[in-house]
């Protein structure tokens, strides 16, 4: 792994000075035509080889359906002009911005569909897009990982945004087995290219806060595959479970938030209710604190179809439920079922109720358990943790606390550098840094800590609009700080 990644971070550096980054991320290694095949044309499959061109076309052709029933119906919520929040440094009709050229119409060989597909009703709509202007001057760019399929690279645009590219991995095993199956490299192209254009159109489609945004795609010929396609994406950054058990309950809190919303969406989207059949932490980034999903070439619309309850088992690996086969021939509920048994296993029982605060852990361990049951759906789930938000952020919460009625001397404008001490969870590792709700839940923690003699109230606050305050061993030294404010335990 060390060793492919320096050769990519090489190849990048090379590109730049060549004043190209795509004809790097993009470019496999041409293959010499057969004779009497001209250079362009797709490889037929070898002596030897399983399947043939007309079991490749007839998986290009599927996945090239399953995209134009996503792209049906015109464009979801929010459709058109992407976020840019992360792009302001790109004016409208600037130079970077631009509307992806029309994709050039091809014979379809093998009897596939042509390649690049035009663009559906679902597809990147009306309104200035990055497109492949937007990549001819990128900077920095970082291989960030890959999967079965795709590949994905950091990059920042001349503005000094930084955007996510992803593609398909010429070296991936989803490429890689389909040629050593077909002997096609083309035509394979085109079949894992297809879960690319899947995921894109479900992006624009599903657009949401939880859901990665969209900012553009491009089609650029390479060396011997014409017209390979690069998305362009809002940047996130890996979810590290073990990370996120270090990082404090409230931060904690709102990953199993976004993640409530984002399962609540995708039980009552625009195309129905979409599973995520690979529901691992690393198909999800955070961006700013949010967790959103960002690999949807996995995920699913259509509902298992059944005969009878025997046909909706819904199987994992500690556990099996057994849904209803209803009067249309659906399990009922199955895709949003599996989508909450899964967050429950990945997420919940891992984020929610550890450290929480304890008049909150009854409704958090009632929510674990529900979800771990299925005995709730998404809207409920849902309705669930937006109580805990209410009670968190109002300080409710604390209506039945009683105070220790210690006193503490004020010291406004003024701070304690030195005199730390850890504590769990914090938000900061060097330090005991917490967020409290008024100035008497500080003097509770406070009492509740041994090793607490002092604390110090800053400007700061969290997401949920809580103040920022540093928990202190001693107080041997008090300076000038105008942005806080030092309570010190009084003595006796």
């Amino acid at each position: 792994m060390r060793r492919r990644r320096a050769a990519v971070a090489a190849g990048f550096c090379a590109s730049f000075l060549l004043g190209s980054v795509l004809n790097v991320l993009f470019a496999p290694g041409s293959e010499p035509p057969r004779p009497g095949q001209s250079p362009g044309a797709s490889a037929a499959p070898g002596p030897g080889r399983r399947g043939g061109r007309g079991e490749l076309a007839r998986q290009i052709r599927a996945r090239y359906e399953e995209v134009q029933r996503y792209s049906r119906g015109g464009p979801g919520p929010g459709a058109g002009r992407p976020e840019r929040r992360r792009l302001m440094d790109l004016a409208p009709g600037g130079p970077g911005l631009q509307r992806p050229r029309p994709p050039r119409a091809r014979s379809p060989p093998d009897g596939a569909p042509g390649w690049p597909p035009a663009p559906g009703p679902g597809s990147p709509g009306p309104g200035p897009r990055l497109g492949c202007a937007a990549l001819r001057n990128v900077s920095g760019a970082q291989y960030v990982g890959s999967g079965y399929t795709k590949a994905v690279y950091r990059v920042r645009l001349p503005g000094g945004a930084a955007v996510a590219l992803k593609a398909v991995d010429f070296s991936g095993h989803d490429l890689g087995s389909c040629v050593r199956e077909f002997g096609a490299r083309r035509g394979c192209y085109r079949l894992a290219a297809h879960k690319l254009l899947k995921e894109m159109v479900l992006l624009e489609r599903l657009r949401h806060p939880n859901v990665l945004q969209l900012y553009g795609y491009c089609y650029q010929d390479s060396e011997d595959i014409p017209d390979t396609l690069t998305t362009i994406t809002e940047l996130g950054a890996p979810v590290e479970m073990i990370q996120l058990l270090q990082t404090s309950w409230e931060d904690r809190f709102r990953i199993c938030l976004s993640l409530g919303r984002l399962l609540h969406h995708l039980a009552h989207s625009p195309l129905g209710s979409v599973t995520l059949l690979d529901f691992r932490p690393r198909q999800f980034v955070l961006v700013d604190g949010e967790l959103k999903v960002t690999d949807l070439d996995d995920a699913r619309v259509e509902e298992t179809p059944c005969t009878s309850v025997a046909d909706c088992i819904l199987e994992f690996p500690a556990r099996n439920f057994t849904l209803p086969c209803s009067a249309q021939g659906w399990c009922e509920g199955m895709n949003e079922k599996r989508n909450l048994y899964n967050a429950y296993r990945f997420f919940f029982t891992y984020l929610l109720p550890h450290s929480a605060p304890p008049a909150l852990r009854p409704l958090l361990d009632t929510i674990v358990n529900a979800t771990g049951e299925l005995t709730w759906g998404a809207d409920e789930t849902l309705a669930q943790l937006e109580t805990v938000l209410h009670l968190y952020r109002s300080g409710q919460y604390l209506q039945n606390s009683t105070s220790s009625g210690a006193e503490y001397q004020r010291f406004p404008d003024s701070t304690i550098p030195q005199e730390d001490y850890r504590c769990w969870p914090s938000h900061h590792h060097g330090g005991c840094l917490l967020s409290v709700f008024n100035l008497a839940e500080a003097v509770d923690v406070c009492e509740s800590h041994a090793q607490c003699r002092a604390f110090v109230v800053t400007n700061q606050t969290t997401w949920t609009g809580r103040k920022l305050v540093f928990f202190k061993a001693g107080w041997s030294q008090v300076v000038p700080d105008a942005s806080k404010t030092t309570y010190v335990k009084a003595p006796g």
